[in-house]
């Protein structure tokens, strides 16, 4: 345990630690106690309702989760670090054009954040001595958002992300460690009777303000889900071959976001990409173009999985038809499956009557 000389020393420690985080790219610094309060109580309500669906490792390290002493002892701090990710990119509406999630368009944000947090340690080390600690990017089970709002980095979104005055288009990364930091204070939360990202969610997955049901979220379907999508949901997913963010797109708070680090901004044109040209990729493309890239943590039969899915959706083009019937007899079941559901539903979409003018 380390001990401060003064209350000023500390004040003086945790500005450094801010300003050292500034100097890093990190969009914002904050302290909190390693307790989680009634966080746990939560989390173990929604895992026994089944909200996490084949997410087994939720339920698996919950105990984790409730208790940072048990993930890293000696924790009594954590300092909670945001990063701007937000690309410059338009909204992907266009006919056969696909929609992968933006904080997926540019380089695997797990290596990007933690890299930059342990530059943070290191510059914390010199400023405070030697110190326990160990750095965390949504790569161990942390309660993130929990963390960050009681470091006073933004407040719980009802669609459950993390929200501030300056959006939600951040990554979050920690610091647990043994530096006897007084806390922050939490913000104010600033959603009032908004309920714009309910509204809008595709699949209705926000089941109320603060609660997802993650086996109904696009997201969910699209990337946790080893198996074939509920075709309940197939025509909701519309063009998203990978995540989604219609819940942040039309969060008011959003209009203040700011840009994200070169490090986030779209790889390989994957922002106006056309569904039937990545359908195309091998799996050797597949793996070599997506090297360092979030999505290719997916697979390559998921992957064609989810495009089989949204090609369904699209307008019955002929290179879309022919698409998908390249396709047809492809070694996977799940692949022949979802291109099976997309040929048919193209075939009854296509002869239905037109609409009256």
């Amino acid at each position: 345990m380390h001990d401060r000389d003064s209350t000023l020393d500390e004040a003086a420690l945790k500005e450094a630690i801010r300003q050292a985080g500034r100097e890093l790219g990190f969009a914002a610094v904050g302290v909190a106690r390693a307790e989680v309060g009634d966080a746990a109580g939560e989390l173990r309500a929604w895992l026994a309702a089944g909200c996490h669906g084949e997410m087994d490792y939720m339920a698996r390290h919950a105990e984790l989760r409730a208790d940072p002493q048990r993930l890293h002892p000696g924790t009594v701090t954590v300092i909670s670090a945001a990063v701007d990710y937000l690309p410059a990119v338009k909204t992907a509406d266009a006919a056969g054009q696909a929609a992968i999630s933006r904080y997926a368009l540019g380089r695997d944000y797990h290596k990007v954040v933690r890299h930059r947090l342990q530059k943070l340690a290191d510059a914390i080390g010199t400023l405070a001595g030697p110190f326990g600690y160990r750095v965390f990017s949504d790569s161990a089970p942390v309660m993130e958002v929990h963390f960050a709002e009681q470091a006073g980095l933004g407040w719980r979104g009802k669609h459950t992300l993390l929200l501030s005055q300056q959006g939600s288009w951040r990554f979050l990364g920690e610091i647990y460690c043994d530096l006897p930091l007084a806390p922050d204070a939490p913000v104010e939360a600033h959603c009032g009777t908004c309920t714009a990202c309910l509204d809008v969610c595709p699949t209705r997955a926000i089941t109320a303000p603060y609660r997802v049901d993650a086996r109904r979220c696009i997201s969910y379907l699209t990337i946790e889900l080893h198996g074939a999508i509920p075709e309940e949901f197939r025509p909701l997913i519309g063009n998203r071959i990978y995540g989604c963010d219609d819940c942040q797109l039309c969060c008011p708070w959003n209009r203040f976001a700011s840009l994200g680090a070169p490090e986030f901004s779209p790889r390989h044109g994957l922002d106006a990409a056309r569904l039937v040209d990545l359908f195309a990729w091998t799996e050797s493309e597949f793996n070599e173009r997506l090297a360092g890239n979030p999505i290719r943590r997916i697979g390559h039969e998921r992957w064609l999985r989810n495009i089989a899915v949204a090609l369904g959706n699209a307008p019955a083009a002929a290179e879309i038809l022919e698409a998908l019937r390249g396709r047809a007899d492809h070694p996977s079941a799940l692949v022949r499956e979802h291109v099976g559901w997309a040929l048919a539903r193209l075939a009854a979409t296509s002869s239905a009557p037109a609409p009256p003018a």
